[in-house]
């Protein structure tokens, strides 16, 4: 299995540190809005990821955090005039209402950061301690000079950077490239420290987060590439200085995802909210898989209707085959594949997500197995055949996230189905109607 790690720049052979456990990190939301559709992509593409990893065998120790310490929370809560927590559980519950709707797993460890304080600051004096951090009038900067290899995940040079910088000009900090460990403020949620009254900055959260509960270099860490720096970069540093590796064996960044060609952020006022997609948010999730994952994507309303109507066949599809066999009695449980043209489709299907979780090959297996399945549907049925196909195509939509959900037929509703089917048989049409209305009113057609 294959890798692109961002660190090296390379497509790497994957080897976990463990055998048969995976441990990942995903960067999660700062909770202070709704999130957008940009947003949703490294959630759909690492609950890929893990999905995957699962169907091999792996057992995937997986958390992704909440930032709920934050300036834009503490502007949210004072122009609502709650307190600061209030804004972000509201948030948190919308972020998993979302998650969910993209048919997202939601048993992962979600830790935030007002629970990981004590871990945080301890973090950050051990810093101090190793000569990596200093205190100026109540702040805790990094010095990044002392980092030879800073700047290496992002392709950024040291020198480069320094001369280049953009930084904002602060003339207490040694270096206009070093970043904030801990902020001096008494402006909204803040803790007591030898330091200073204040409150962490960002790029030791997730850090500290990731020491505290793995307690070692983990598998694997992703996150979208507008993190690539300074956030990783910045995580990367602080690991190097204190615990002495990149934090990751295995970087993984997910492409940026523009609306009509522009880039979408809250801030510029061009986002569409996920809760706002009035569609099976399956179908999004199916858009966001067909293009590789590291690539930039572009959205549009007329780009996701493709997907919509794709997503329509393929659910009508899976039920029409579903029905098929549970009509005849024939659904079979513990199937093996045997048939050959179905095994050479699993095979290319699963080739393609061991290079690089390769998703858009993987649906091109999945829509060649469907139309296998639409052209034996209508020959003589082959329920041996069928049977196959529909724990392929399973298995498939499931490592993608896109099951569809299967009931048994009731007996009452076998009964229908057969007295319809033969209406049609005798061509009594009008009989067939009647029951074809009964069977649609019922939502079976």
């Amino acid at each position: 299995m294959k890798i692109f790690n961002s660190y090296t720049n390379k497509l790497e052979t994957f080897v976990p540190h463990h055998p048969n456990r995976i441990s990942m990190y995903v960067c999660g939301p700062t909770v202070y809005n709704y999130i957008h559709i940009g947003n949703a992509r490294p959630v759909v593409v690492f609950d890929t990821v893990r999905r995957y990893f699962e169907y091999k065998g792996y057992n995937v120790q997986f958390v992704s955090n909440f930032t709920d310490v934050d300036d834009k929370i503490i502007q949210a809560a004072k122009e609502a005039n709650v307190p600061e927590m209030i804004i972000s559980e509201k948030y948190i519950k919308a972020f998993l209402e979302d998650v969910v709707a993209l048919n997202c797993k939601t048993d992962y460890l979600k830790p935030k950061v007002t629970e990981y304080i004590p871990q945080i600051i301890a973090y950050i004096q051990s810093l101090i301690e190793l000569g990596y951090a200093y205190i100026i009038e109540g702040d805790v900067y990094f010095r990044v000079s002392k980092l030879a290899e800073y700047g290496k995940l992002s392709n950024r040079k040291l020198d480069d950077l320094i001369a280049g910088s953009r930084v904002e000009i602060n003339e207490k900090k040694e270096s206009p490239l070093d970043f904030t460990l801990w902020k001096k403020t008494e402006e909204g949620l803040h803790w007591h420290t030898s330091f200073s009254d204040g409150r962490p900055g960002w790029h030791t959260e997730c850090v500290a987060m990731i020491d505290d509960i793995f307690g070692e270099e983990i598998d694997i860490h992703g996150g979208g590439t507008d993190l690539m720096f300074p956030h990783h970069e910045n995580e990367i540093a602080q690991s190097l200085a204190k615990n002495h590796h990149h934090v990751a064996r295995y970087w993984m960044h997910n492409g940026r995802l523009n609306l009509e060609g522009e880039k979408m952020s809250k801030s510029l006022g061009n986002d569409i909210k996920v809760k706002d997609l009035n569609i099976d948010l399956k179908a999004y999730r199916m858009f966001l898989l067909s293009t590789h994952y590291r690539s930039p994507l572009n959205f549009s309303i007329e780009a996701l209707d493709v997907f919509v109507r794709e997503w329509a066949k393929i659910t009508k599809t899976v039920e029409s085959l579903h029905r098929t066999l549970d009509l005849h009695d024939s659904l079979e449980s513990n199937v093996i594949v045997t048939a050959g043209d179905i095994m050479e489709v699993i095979d290319y299907f699963l080739t393609s997500m061991d290079n690089d979780f390769n998703t858009p090959n993987a649906l091109t297996a999945l829509n060649q197995l469907m139309r296998s399945i639409n052209q034996k549907m209508r020959q003589k049925l082959d329920y041996a055949w069928l049977n196959q196909a529909l724990r392929a195509i399973n298995d498939m939509l499931s490592v993608l996230g896109l099951e569809v959900p299967l009931i048994r037929l009731a007996d009452e509703d076998r009964v229908l189905i057969n007295q319809w089917e033969q209406a049609r048989v005798d061509k009594d049409f009008a009989l067939a109607d009647m029951l074809r209305k009964k069977i649609s009113e019922k939502g079976l057609l």
